[in-house]
């Protein structure tokens, strides 16, 4: 018999209540427990980013975490990056119009490592967006239309 945990999280502002496998991640919980298919899984070793997700507005791969270790904390998905009505945020935003993606695996992860990144960083250079995404495998844009959404959302929430 698998050994379980009672967990409770709050993801993208609701709460939720669940018993799951002690060895099961919080990228696994996120996308077959709780229906956030956003949360890409990718190389699952931590690597490529994919998974990134906020807790309690750090970034973490949600790969390398264990769902029984977010007990008790606060988890932002790519679904919780917009506004309850839809309304895109500044980076998602700025991801669109600076074509930002392409086949879209990296972009949960990208953005959610940059809405970290930005949120400690208001007023990043080119150099240190690069460094902020160095972690996140991209495969189809050549990072220039990522670096250039990140500067421009930075500019956009600095005015306000």
């Amino acid at each position: 018999m698998a050994d379980t945990r009672d967990i409770e999280v709050t993801v993208n502002g609701e709460r939720h209540t669940a018993t799951v496998e002690t060895r099961t991640s919080l990228g696994d919980f996120l996308r077959q427990g709780l229906g956030k298919t956003g949360t890409h899984m990718g190389c699952e070793h931590g690597v490529c980013g994919a998974c990134t997700v906020l807790v309690d507005g750090e970034a973490v791969r949600s790969c390398l975490m264990l769902a029984v270790q977010a007990n008790g904390h606060e988890i932002t998905t790519i679904e919780g990056l917009a506004e309850a009505d839809g309304t895109l945020s500044p980076l998602q935003e700025a991801f669109w119009e600076n074509h930002g993606l392409q086949c879209g695996f990296c972009t949960p992860g990208m953005l959610t490592s940059l809405t970290a990144f930005l949120e400690e960083n208001p007023d990043p250079s080119e150099r240190e967006v690069r460094e902020a995404i160095s972690g996140n495998i991209c495969r189809c844009t050549g990072y220039q239309g990522i670096v250039d959404a990140a500067l421009s959302a930075a500019k956009t929430m600095r005015e306000g």
